[in-house]
């Protein structure tokens, strides 16, 4: 009865084995890419720049690198910790007001125009280190 059942199905025990590494290793590279693809995106920056952010900059010298790129991030992840939804992260030249559970900057200002401005629509502020 045995050697009926494996006539029917046509298929030997090896044969089928190997049909199914095959497809695992498919599977496998698969996962592989989607695993790096994520990885690549959680080491991007969790902060970008809005338009008008990034006129602002252009505008007012603000030169946005890496350094500036980490050093608002970790802003955002402690005003995070802390349950801040807009905050204005600065130091003694410049200003960010950002908006956090986006990890958006809205507005850039310099040293000038933080002497004459009012903070407004904000519930935290970061000194950036």
């Amino acid at each position: 009865m045995a050697e009926r059942i494996n006539s029917i199905q046509g298929v030997s025990p090896v044969e089928r084995v190997q049909r199914v590494s095959r497809a695992g290793g498919t599977a496998a590279g698969q996962f592989g890419a989607l695993l790096q693809k994520e990885i690549k995106v959680a080491a991007e920056p969790a902060i970008s720049f809005s338009k008008h952010a990034q006129n602002r900059a252009a505008e007012r010298g603000i030169q946005v690198d890496d350094a500036l790129m980490g050093q608002l991030a970790d802003s955002v992840e402690r005003a995070q910790a802390k349950g801040a939804t807009n905050i204005l992260a600065f130091d003694a030249t410049r200003a960010f007001i950002i908006n956090v559970p986006h990890g958006r900057v809205i507005t850039t200002m310099s040293q000038e125009e933080m002497e004459e401005n009012i903070f407004t629509n904000i519930d935290g502020a970061v000194l950036l280190k």
